[in-house]
């Protein structure tokens, strides 16, 4: 008897970090889909440089996130289009890649040295992803002062 091969939350991230995956053109589409966002279904919020979350967020978090990520979106990347926020699902999603409009290099895929996304929001528990660079301040303090109590 050939024993089952049963895929780990770690075999599922990874699938989902390498799977295909479709891109957010426009600040249209991007605000359409910040809707379609369930706030309720269990997000794990992971800012990649900082410590990988070990319990979903609250829906009031995921809710402050998305407000607070279009926002630094908006402000930080300053083209006509969107095109830095990808997603396994237009219509419902349960992976969502961020990428750092101040740190982009090729988000693509098409450069031998792939550049990490910035945050990542995913239903499957995150693995720790490893930056070949600092974490930039400013990122870093936006990211802990996020959810800090005021």
């Amino acid at each position: 008897m050939q024993a089952q091969f049963e895929p780990t939350h770690q075999d599922e991230f990874h699938h989902l970090m390498s799977g295909l995956l479709f891109s957010l053109l426009s600040w249209q589409q991007l605000t359409d889909f910040w809707v379609r966002v369930d706030k309720e279904a269990g997000w794990y919020l992971y800012a990649v440089g900082e410590t990988v979350p070990s319990a979903p967020a609250t829906p009031a978090q995921v809710e402050k996130f998305i407000v607070e990520m279009d926002a630094l979106l908006r402000q930080d990347h300053r083209e006509s289009y969107c095109g830095i926020v990808y997603t396994d699902n237009l219509d419902k999603p349960s992976f969502i890649k961020i990428y750092d409009p101040n740190h982009l290099g090729v988000s693509c895929g098409s450069s031998k040295n792939a550049i990490l996304p910035g945050w990542i929001m995913s239903l499957a528990p995150p693995t720790e992803l490893h930056l070949k660079y600092a974490l930039p301040a400013n990122r870093q303090r936006w990211w802990q002062g996020l959810f800090s109590q005021k």
